[in-house]
């Protein structure tokens, strides 16, 4: 399912329009970015947790070449499915 079927889905359950699922969807997604942006956590209790993660430094290797490259630390988005949602998905 892509974004457009999301849209469509709520949209003709809801009785929405779709402008509005739309517009409701790009909120949540701007508000759960800025979120994470400035290291907070996004929890909605039995659905899930969306945070950031740290990932360490690591030394890699280039697969054309054969060559060693240092890998820096970085932040990466995680999601963490809640109890509702794994017992849904079982």
């Amino acid at each position: 399912m892509n974004k457009t079927d999301l849209v469509n889905n709520i949209a003709t359950k809801s009785g929405l329009t779709k402008k509005d699922v739309e517009a409701v969807l790009n909120g949540f997604f701007g508000e759960v970015t800025d979120a994470l942006v400035k290291g907070d956590k996004v929890q909605l209790i039995g659905f899930g947790t969306f945070e950031t993660r740290k990932r360490a430094g690591r030394t890699g290797r280039n697969p054309q070449t054969g060559k060693t490259i240092e890998i820096p630390e970085s932040t990466i988005p995680a999601f963490k499915a809640g109890n509702k949602l794994k017992e849904a998905v079982k």
